[in-house]
């Protein structure tokens, strides 16, 4: 009896290993992604979905929630922190790429920094992004108004304004970038197409040289808010700056 019993609980015992293994195959890779990250892909992936059904419905998402320029009549405060959530609506590609980013940069920050920081952190620096944005957009006013010799005020105030918008996490994915170029500045990392791998530190200045470039030549019909990635970058750089010394006699700060 007694043997019959330990070799039930042995199998007992095997079963309930099997499914531990079982579900941790399952579920493992989710449960790897710390929550913040895990939950900033999951909104972002949730939000673009939104923005593809309910136009059906009469929902413009982008228009009630991306950012355009203080003047215009769909501005709201609160597009300042809920534009860098929505993504062009007419591929994947944008949301995805962004996305992808926040997981291999910013799960890595996370586990540093803790969640608290790290949401912080993505938040500032896509805020400060939208910030940087506007005041491009305002300098780009000014200057179509002092060479058609337009006063400024009829500009700021013309319908058109309406059409100058912003949406997408690049901010936040540029100034999570710059964080962990600055925290592991010699970890190497693998391009596609580049057979070598680049030190952090010199694939972020190399990232940002290039967005400068592309901001100030302002190619034509090239859409993308190179100035509002910067800023996201410049954002970050100062609050790494300014945790670092608060933290450097505690030594919270890795």
């Amino acid at each position: 009896m007694s043997i019959f019993c330990s070799s039930l609980n042995l199998h007992y015992l095997c079963y309930k290993e099997l499914k531990k293994m079982t579900e941790q195959y399952k579920f493992g890779f989710l449960s790897s992604i710390p929550p913040v990250t895990k939950n900033l892909i999951i909104i972002n992936f949730l939000c673009w979905l939104a923005s593809l059904v309910l136009p059906k419905f009469g929902i413009d998402l982008i228009q009630l929630f991306g950012l355009h320029f203080p003047t215009a009549s769909s501005f709201r405060f609160y597009q300042l922190f809920t534009y860098m959530f929505l993504h062009a609506s007419y591929s994947i590609e944008h949301v995805f790429f962004n996305m992808f980013a926040v997981f291999m940069f910013g799960r890595v920050l996370e586990n540093v920094w803790g969640k608290q920081r790290f949401l912080l952190f993505y938040l500032v620096t896509g805020v400060g992004a939208a910030v940087i944005q506007e005041l491009v957009w305002f300098y780009m006013i000014y200057a179509d108004a002092t060479g058609a010799g337009i006063p400024l005020q009829e500009l700021l105030m013309h319908p058109g304004i309406n059409n100058l918008i912003t949406i997408g996490a690049s901010g936040a994915v540029f100034g999570i970038l710059l964080a962990f170029g600055m925290l592991f500045p010699n970890a190497p990392l693998f391009l596609m197409f580049i057979p070598i791998p680049i030190k952090a530190k010199y694939f972020v200045i190399g990232y940002g040289i290039i967005e400068l470039f592309l901001g100030v030549a302002n190619f034509n019909g090239d859409n993308v808010a190179h100035f509002a990635h910067l800023g996201g970058m410049l954002f970050g750089f100062f609050m790494i700056r300014y945790w670092k010394k608060k933290d450097q006699d505690r030594g919270l700060f890795y």
